[in-house]
């Protein structure tokens, strides 16, 4: 949507002013559709809706209605069902809507104002078609902070972004406060960092701002490369201006002039939001220099990164922004007295900056009020994995892995047994399900061998290997490594090796405790954070899931039938009733068979990928059982490791 920009505010009174009227006349629409238009709506065609709804808006001749806005948003949070529309005020909640809908949509809810009953979200428990946008479990439990605009404003709109209250923060720091009230206030608040480490972010301000020089800087991390992790990246995308609104805060308070936002080349969308953003921020007096009138000046340039996963480490992200290798250095040298061209520097993530206005605007007793004693306020997830309600969530802190993963999440996909959840990112740590009403926050995750990280939150059911999970992050991470140092290039590597043999039916009773000892190394003896962490994932696997790894060893068996090397899958004549589903996904037509007559599964063809077994749940017509001979498999060269790619 194309909107004329507001003019230049000169001093923070005339920007209250405007953000009341602008306010007003959103409240005062007697409709307004929202499109979600984020990444994940986007890839099922959420973009052909939104073009639907302006040429069918435009066809009857209401597109400029004074009662009626229309607007792409960001992310609204629940990817499962998208594309979403949702009618406001009513928070009438459309999904999975598709171009086809849309003039039903207007004739029968915009002009009629009646609900479509079939658009509506069917909640499977209760098989009740519910209307409203906050009446859908997936969203009941949940409280947006970070995500407050979210789905909710037009991210390439200032006008609409000021209506919500956008950089009142700033006017309100800027106009009445001094930066050491500032860096107090969300001190008091308990905000800590939300890209993992959890270090208090007063205490880095206060750093930073005694910290000598006059040239300091003011970084947002947007790189998330973490596998199944997206909030930072739909902050971005979707509310691009509480992440610009918080660094300019953030700068004020600790001296700082100039700012960066990295952001991966993989996100495009955000960058071309943000970009935007910046520009429209710049005109209005917003960003650049004398903000306000109030004498401060400060600017904020866009780094894109090329996809390295260890450049969301803190002193390898300065390095690639300086132009140079990302790699990290040692911790010893704080960020806050040398990081950018070493020079003072304060690193925050997307969602700790989002955080950042609101506990100036509302206070940090407010903030704090909510979470646990040491984990105030609340937390941004991306769930994903064998869950039925993928998606983007915000709850406080403190709530329990069962209530986000059953009552948000709605459960196990297929209602299958749940196994784990992997929380904190590929370097997490895999909790098991008999500590599934453990709190969220960042001392009981971290108890359990596992860690907040940046909020990527993977479930897994009964047809997930833990063995296999382990091996995956060890490669990935191994991939991802800079190779800078020998604990953490070495240790992945052989980690990774033991890892393919036992997988492999090759395993030995003594490859358990060398995996220990590998990773006490690394976790004793890596330069930066990915190293000492990168064990996480085997550590957590063998301490709650080590008679899978004993089966893989002893046995040559994979208990949940994913290790193909280990694993023949049959077909149970008596239970087979020749429905075809098998003989439909197989990939490699090993299966065969007449409808309604009992079907053969060629030994010789089949790859074991377990797509039959995963299909025949309702008839348990499928079995797998361990491979003979498992040990006769060749092994791989002694040492050898796949080649690694250019970091």
């Amino acid at each position: 949507m194309t909107t004329s920009l507001p003019a230049r505010f000169g001093v923070p009174q005339e920007l209250e002013a405007r953000c009341a009227r602008l306010k007003a006349e959103r409240e005062g629409k007697r409709l307004t559709i929202l499109v979600c238009c984020g990444t994940g709506c986007l890839a099922n065609g959420s973009a052909k809706v939104a073009d639907a709804f302006a040429r069918e808006l435009h066809a009857r001749g209401i597109d400029a209605d004074v009662g009626l806005a229309f607007k792409r948003t960001g992310c609204h949070g629940f990817c499962q069902r998208g594309p979403l529309v949702v009618m406001m005020p009513d928070e009438t909640f459309y999904q999975r809507v598709k171009p086809k809908d849309v003039p039903k949509i207007v004739e029968q809810t915009v002009v009629g104002g009646k609900v479509i009953a079939t658009l509506l979200y069917k909640d499977p428990n209760s098989k009740q078609r519910i209307t409203r946008y906050h009446e859908i479990p997936f969203y009941q439990k949940q409280t947006r902070v970070a995500m407050r605009n979210i789905g909710l404003v037009d991210p390439r709109d200032l006008r609409d972004s000021l209506a919500r209250g956008a950089y009142l923060a700033v006017a309100k720091a800027l106009g009445a406060m001094t930066p050491e009230q500032v860096i107090a206030e969300v001190d008091q608040s308990g905000l800590r960092g939300r890209g993992g480490a959890g270090f208090s972010t007063g205490r880095k301000w206060r750093s930073a701002r005694a910290a000598p020089g006059e040239r300091k800087f003011v970084i947002c991390n947007g790189d998330e490369g973490d596998p199944g992790a997206f909030k930072d990246r739909s902050i971005l995308e979707g509310d691009p201006h509480s992440v610009i609104e918080g660094m300019i805060i953030g700068a004020y308070a600790v001296g700082a002039h100039e700012g960066f936002v990295y952001v991966r080349e993989e996100y495009p969308l955000a960058v071309e939001n943000l970009g935007h953003a910046l520009c429209d921020a710049r005109a209005a007096g917003l960003l650049g220099r004398n903000i306000l009138g109030t004498g401060f000046d400060f600017d904020v340039q866009i780094s894109r990164g090329g996809g390295a996963f260890v450049c969301g480490e803190s002193s390898a992200l300065m390095k690639s922004i300086a132009g140079m290798v990302g790699e990290p250095r040692a911790k010893y040298i704080h960020a806050t007295d040398r990081g950018l061209f070493d020079l003072p520097s304060v690193l925050n993530n997307v969602e700790s900056w989002s955080d950042v206005p609101v506990i100036i605007e509302k206070g940090a007793a407010w903030f704090a009020a909510m979470g646990t004693a040491k984990s105030k306020g609340t937390k941004a997830f991306s769930l994903v994995g064998k869950v039925k309600n993928t998606g983007l969530v915000e709850t406080p802190m403190g709530i329990t892995l069962r209530e986000l993963i059953f009552d948000i999440g709605g459960g196990i996909l297929n209602d299958r047994p749940f196994k784990a959840v992997q929380t904190g990112g590929p370097s997490g740590g895999c909790v098991p399900a008999h500590l599934l009403d453990l709190p969220i926050d960042y001392e009981k995750l971290t108890e359990a061998g596992s860690m907040m990280g940046s909020g990527g939150m993977i479930v897994m059911d009964d047809r997930t290997c833990m063995v296999d999970v382990a091996r995956y992050f060890t490669r990935f991470l191994w991939d991802e490594s800079c190779g800078k140092c020998t604990p953490c290039r070495e240790g992945l590597s052989q980690l990774q090796i033991v890892h393919d043999r036992i997988c492999r039916g090759l395993g030995r009773e003594e490859d358990l405790p060398l995996m220990e000892r590998l990773g006490a190394v690394m976790e004793t003896a890596a330069l930066c954070a990915l190293g000492k962490s990168a064990n996480f994932p085997v550590k957590s696997t063998l301490q709650y899931f080590r008679d899978e790894y004993v089966a893989h060893v002893r046995d040559k068996r994979c208990p949940a039938g994913i290790c193909k090397d280990l694993t023949i899958y049959r077909i149970i004549d008596e239970q087979c009733n020749g429905c075809g589903a098998c003989l439909r996904v197989c990939p490699s037509k090993a299966i065969t068979g007449k409808p309604k007559q009992l079907h053969a599964l060629d030994q010789g063809l089949c790859i074991s990928c377990g797509a039959c077994f995963d299909v025949c749940t309702p008839m348990n017509a499928i079995a797998f059982d361990p491979r003979p001979h498992a040990a006769a498999v060749p092994p791989a060269a002694p040492g050898a490791a796949p080649a690694r790619r250019n970091s």
